[in-house]
């Protein structure tokens, strides 16, 4: 995989620099994807959630996923296998080697927590110590050897009581308030991804949650700040990301996916799971429709070599196995979200990504259900994708290579279970950078 030929990727040598090049990767329960890109400081790029810097793809990398289950590593050596051949594709393209990765994490129940704490500032100016010491009884409180820290956001700030204050950063006082999210996880399978990671020779720069990775690739500005809940419907796992006021305020996952679409229409016409999904693809809906005579799906049997008349049914027969799934997933993501207790925040607009939210009229009876106005959500602001990576599939691995512009402003927690993980743990060459973006731009 390493070829010593191309040009390694050293991120600390970048940190005086204007641009800077990540790699990343998406496990996940269908594919594997690992995209080289740089990161270019570009104003316009501001638009979209707030970014500052462009992103242009410098390698790319696909490969069917194997050993991987609603994103937990079921199979070490099939998944070790898979993530070899999505990032060797990508440094080819590349032209140069990659020694670590930020990667996209949906297993581990992950679950979303906020807290309020504050500090005694004794009529002074308000310093980054300040902050990091209000923050830092939130993370004490939360950090156990079961559970992993995955993100530490700050959402809102008071001083003296007086809400909304955006960045108190020399602003005088004597009691600084901070209102905080924290993203964790379970930490045993985050320890297998890491496994899975380093047999392959490489090193885990950060681990980042999947819904908070789609919501800052397919939302603009606008959403972030006003108020919208991003759905992720992969082929393993749905999740749900709330953002609020320019923040991230909440994050869900369920266990129920496009795949389990797929195995209903090889269960029901009794057929094999990749025939099953070739006609998911082709002619699936979720809202069937009365069709004519001549519409006829033919449904070949399980058995290649078996003696028997092919299957035909209907596209309505096929939309109303479909259907019933659809619904279901999305009522789930419905009752997550009604429970979060952010109903309110996410208001009245969906953004709906992920390969599930393809099928043809997904769309439709996510804004039934969740009685919300909703849109497809594509990667936006990233350019050089391929073709085929353009749309809402690709959604979380682009994601990941917005995430940097993000990581400076998470509170640097140097917690978690003894390993590479970064946990945005400042000691890291991802914190470094994302301090650099911060401080040039």
């Amino acid at each position: 995989m390493f070829a010593p030929s191309r040009t390694a990727i050293h991120r600390k040598r970048l940190a005086q620099g204007r641009s800077t090049v990540v790699s990343v990767v998406d496990i996940g329960s269908t594919k594997v994807c690992c995209v080289i890109a740089r990161l270019t400081p570009n104003m316009s790029a501001r638009e979209l959630s707030s970014r500052s810097h462009s992103v242009e793809i410098l390698g790319f990398g696909h490969q069917r996923s194997s050993g991987i289950k609603s994103g937990v590593v079921v199979g070490m050596v099939e998944a070790e296998k898979a993530l070899r051949l999505a990032v060797d594709r990508a440094e080819h393209a590349a032209g140069l080697t990659v020694d670590s990765l930020i990667m996209s994490v949906t297993s581990g129940r992950l679950a979303s927590d906020t807290f309020s704490s504050s500090v005694l500032i004794a009529d002074r100016e308000v310093s980054q110590g300040d902050i990091d010491a209000a923050m830092s009884a939130g993370v004490d409180h939360l950090n156990s050897d079961e559970r992993t820290i995955l993100h530490a956001l700050p959402i809102g700030y008071s001083l003296d009581g007086s809400n909304g204050i955006e960045d108190p950063i020399s602003m005088a006082g004597r009691e600084l308030g901070v209102d905080m999210h924290m993203i964790s996880a379970d930490s045993a399978p985050l320890l297998n991804l890491e496994n899975c990671i380093n047999r392959s020779h490489l090193f885990v720069e950060a681990m980042v949650a999947s819904p908070y990775a789609s919501g800052l690739s397919t939302l603009v500005a606008d959403e972030t700040r006003i108020g919208c809940a991003c759905i992720d419907m992969g082929g393993g796992t749905t999740t749900v990301s709330i953002f609020l006021g320019g923040h991230v305020v909440h994050v869900d996952a369920i266990a129920v996916g496009g795949r389990h679409v797929t195995r209903d229409i090889a269960r029901v016409f009794s057929t094999s799971e990749a025939e099953a999904e070739r006609i998911k693809v082709l002619h699936g809906t979720a809202m069937p429709q009365e069709a004519s005579l001549t519409d006829v799906i033919h449904i070949p049997p399980i058995d290649a070599d078996e003696e028997r008349v092919i299957s035909q049914i209907s596209p309505s027969q096929l939309g109303h196995v479909i259907r019933p799934r659809i619904e279901e997933t999305l009522e789930m993501v419905r009752d997550r979200i009604n429970a979060s207790g952010f109903a309110a925040a996410a208001g009245n607009r969906i953004v709906l990504t992920g390969g599930a939210s393809q099928l043809a009229g997904v769309a439709d009876v996510a804004q039934q259900v969740l009685d919300s106005n909703v849109r497809l959500g594509r990667p936006m602001g990233v350019s050089g994708l391929p073709r085929t990576a353009k749309g809402p599939a690709f959604a979380t691995v682009a994601g990941l290579l917005v995430y940097p512009q993000h990581a400076a402003h998470e509170y640097e927690h140097r917690g978690g279970f003894a390993s590479g993980l970064l946990a945005a743990a400042g000691s890291g060459s991802l914190a470094r950078m994302g301090r650099w973006l911060k401080q040039n731009f």
